[in-house]
């Protein structure tokens, strides 16, 4: 036994150490080297450009040294974090170019748009010209051709707020006084410093594939999407969406609260009771006016389909509306698409050779518009019911409605044009509902309406139906996908839009999904992903639950809503 001791012996480091891919292959260099020099190996023009790494279970930027034997993955522009990394830069590339020609203007990156870009303003919109914007792209381009460095720092908290102070950043400053920790990951760029929530590429060089586009009271910054990294996707026209963003930016502005820093000023001053309550009430002053478009529609209306992507709050935003309606002398009757699947072994499959629940050929289009037909006629029709834990349709209830009785029908298909071929087109009144989160943590930093629902989403899910924040994270690559096949080309259909958004929910929702979050474990696939939410939430102070009214659309979230067993009563014959 004690012989064995003799084939283990203190060594000196090597000088090299070894990659390990996911493909079996091992790169060898020189230790202390960047990850990114080891994975240049794998550079080529046909697959998507590498712009991370996984190392050892944890997301690394390219610059990041390796100093030990480690697995490593590469990340690469085909993917969620790897856009994710190159769209942060490409902002940080804009902005310094922005200062550059223009430094006593103010750039405000407010939302995205769904072909793959950023709207963007300028606090002179006079300046929004093409010949700016051309200037101003030709600019990025020779950054981008000189292939220069994005150095990264820590710096102590306060100088980095005393930098910020000296730029009029107010914004900044006003967030970083709420940051617990002591330091600041700082980026540069020639003479421009600014943060970022996340990782970089390690230079311009990597930035190829944008171009700025006026669109009406600001410009687009285009860049691509996963499945087509290097190209850019033609811009549609999206004037709907926009104004229902400027509304609620405006609201936010009157507020005084057009950024998280201004949120974490309210909650610390104790005011946060007089947020909730106008946040509330602009919502229900929102939901109350769709209801009054609906009844003075110049033709009667006969359906309402409302659809929107997952998260939303569709379901209490429905009942809401109901209940604004009755109040108007209507009452509505609540059409249930998902009654109207196809069997489940008839199920089309996606790309994966997985049943696509989300595909309209998975439901009974055909007999779900002769139903409504047959309804918007005052006739008796037997509806189907469908059976989720058997997979399979049945013979559900049999109605009829009343003269001038409304059909409520959400789901994800609302705005499909499909739904209605057979209705004529006065007697449907489509409305979208979605999260369009517009409160950002800075001018610069913007806070994605993907990351908001999927928080809602972890939280909903573990408390009524016990899932994990793995379970949740692995599905909702899938439920993305679903969305942009399904949902967001349709968007521009609806007759209004409803945002969902709340000003304090992220504040509201910290103390409930940081616990989950945490639950993911280290090497986990969803672990990058909870560890990214668990540091976007860093930066909101948090909120009693309590204080949220019962009848909120975060509650269908969180819980105990008012309107959780709220059903409308069919006309059964």
């Amino acid at each position: 036994m004690h012989s064995a001791k003799t084939d283990f012996q203190f060594v000196s480091p090597r000088p090299t150490v070894e990659v390990h891919l996911p493909d079996g292959r091992v790169v060898s260099g020189a230790r202390g080297a960047p990850v990114g020099q080891f994975l240049a190996l794998l550079e080529d023009d046909r697959t998507p450009p590498i712009v991370g790494a996984v190392v050892n279970g944890d997301l690394r930027e390219l610059t990041y040294p390796v100093t030990m034997d480690s697995r490593v993955r590469p990340v690469t522009m085909g993917e969620a974090d790897g856009m994710l990394i190159y769209r942060r830069s490409l902002t940080f590339l804009l902005d310094a170019a922005f200062e550059d020609l223009f430094p006593n203007e103010v750039l405000a990156i407010d939302h995205s748009v769904s072909s793959g870009g950023y709207f963007c303003q300028i606090s002179n919109p006079r300046l929004v010209t093409q010949r700016n914007l051309a200037r101003l792209e030709k600019h990025m381009r020779g950054l981008v051709k000189a292939d220069l460095p994005f150095a990264k720092r820590e710096a102590p908290l306060d100088e980095a707020i005393a930098y910020f102070e000296s730029k009029g950043h107010d914004e900044k400053v006003r967030l970083l006084a709420h940051r617990q920790k002591a330091y600041l990951v700082l980026y540069r760029l020639g003479d421009h410093q600014d943060y970022h929530h996340g990782y970089m590429v390690p230079s311009t060089g990597y930035l190829k594939w944008f171009h700025l586009a006026v669109i009406d009271g600001g410009f687009t910054l285009q860049f691509p999407r996963r499945h087509k990294p290097t190209e850019l996707l033609p811009l549609p026209d999206y004037p709907k969406l926009l104004a229902t963003f400027r509304q609620y930016g405006q609201w936010l502005d009157r507020l005084g609260v057009a950024n998280v820093g201004a949120l974490d000023d309210v909650i610390q001053s104790g005011h946060i009771r007089e947020l909730i309550l106008a946040s509330e009430a602009l919502h229900e002053q929102n939901v109350s006016n769709i209801a009054l478009k609906i009844t003075s529609q110049r033709e009667p209306v006969h359906l309402v389909l409302i659809a929107g992507p997952s998260s939303s709050g569709k379901t209490t935003f429905s009942k809401r509306l109901s209940v604004q309606l009755i109040a108007q002398g209507i009452t509505p009757f609540a059409l249930e698409m998902d009654n109207y699947f196809i069997d489940r072994d008839k199920t089309p499959l996606d790309a994966d050779g997985k049943p696509d629940f989300e595909s309209t050929r998975a439901l009974d289009i055909a007999r779900l518009t002769s139903d409504i037909r047959r309804l918007v006629a005052g006739e008796r029709v037997h509806l189907p019911h469908y059976n989720f834990k058997t997979g399979k349709s049945h013979p559900g209830e049999e109605v009829q409605l009343q003269p001038g009785q409304i059909i409520i029908m959400e789901g994800i298909h609302g705005l499909n044009p499909e739904l209605t071929i057979d209705i004529p087109s006065g007697q449907a009144f489509r409305i979208y509902v979605s999260c369009l989160t517009q409160l950002n943590l800075d001018r610069h930093n913007r806070i994605s309406t993907t990351d908001t629902r999927l928080i809602r989403r972890i939280v909903r899910d573990a408390r009524e139906r016990g899932y994990t924040v793995q379970d949740t994270i692995s599905r909702w690559e899938s439920v993305r996908r679903g969305e942009k096949r399904y949902i967001f080309p349709f968007q521009e259909n609806a007759d209004v839009m409803f945002n969902s958004a709340l000003a304090y929910e992220l504040a509201a929702l910290k103390p409930l999904a940081e616990p989950l979050l945490r639950q993911a474990p280290h090497g986990a696939p969803e672990f990058i992903e909870a560890k990214r939410l668990l540091t976007l939430l860093e930066w909101f102070r948090p909120l009693d639950s309590n204080l949220i009214p019962d009848n909120s659309i975060l509650r269908e979230f969180i819980g105990d809503s008012i309107l959780k067993d709220f059903k409308l009563w069919p006309n059964k014959t």
